[in-house]
C-alpha cells in the first residue's frame, strides 16, 4: 500500500489542522492505520492508532484529549485532527499502516508501510 501525508502547516500555540492520509489499492479496510511523528533531534514517536473498522482508537499520554484520529474506509483515507497544538508537537507526521499487527501494538511496534511526512510547525 503507498500513502500520501497531507494537511500540516504552520499554526499558532492553540490552534488546530486535521491531517490527512490517503491509500492507494481497494483492501483499506484490511489495514490499521496510525500515525508517528518525529521532531528534530528526536526519535520518532507513536501518537496513535486506529481499527480496522475504527472502532477501536489509541494514543499517546502526551496528545490525549487533543488529538482524534478516524478513518474513512469508503474514502481510503485516515484523519488525524489536532487540537490546542503547543509548541512541543512541532514534528514531522508519518502516517503507517499494519496488516500484520492489531492498532494496539502500533505503539510498540513498526507498521509494515509507512507514508511521506507532513511538517507541522507550532509558534509560541
Amino acid at each position: 500500500v503507498q500513502l500520501q501525508a497531507s494537511g500540516g502547516g504552520l499554526v499558532q500555540a492553540g490552534g488546530s489542522l486535521r491531517l490527512s492520509c490517503t491509500a492507494s489499492g481497494r483492501t483499506f479496510s484490511r489495514y490499521v492505520m496510525g500515525w508517528f511523528r518525529q521532531a528534530p533531534g528526536k526519535e520518532r514517536e507513536f501518537v496513535a492508532s486506529i481499527s480496522w473498522t475504527g472502532g477501536g482508537t489509541y494514543y499517546a499520554d502526551s496528545v490525549k484529549g487533543r488529538f482524534i484520529i478516524s478513518r474513512d474506509n469508503a474514502k481510503n483515507t485516515v484523519y488525524l485532527q489536532v487540537n490546542n497544538l503547543k509548541p512541543e508537537d512541532t514534528a514531522v507526521y508519518y502516517c503507517a499502516a499494519s496488516d500484520k499487527l492489531i492498532a494496539r501494538a502500533l505503539e510498540y511496534s513498526d507498521p509494515d508501510y509507512w507514508g511521506q511526512g507532513t511538517q507541522v510547525t507550532v509558534s509560541s
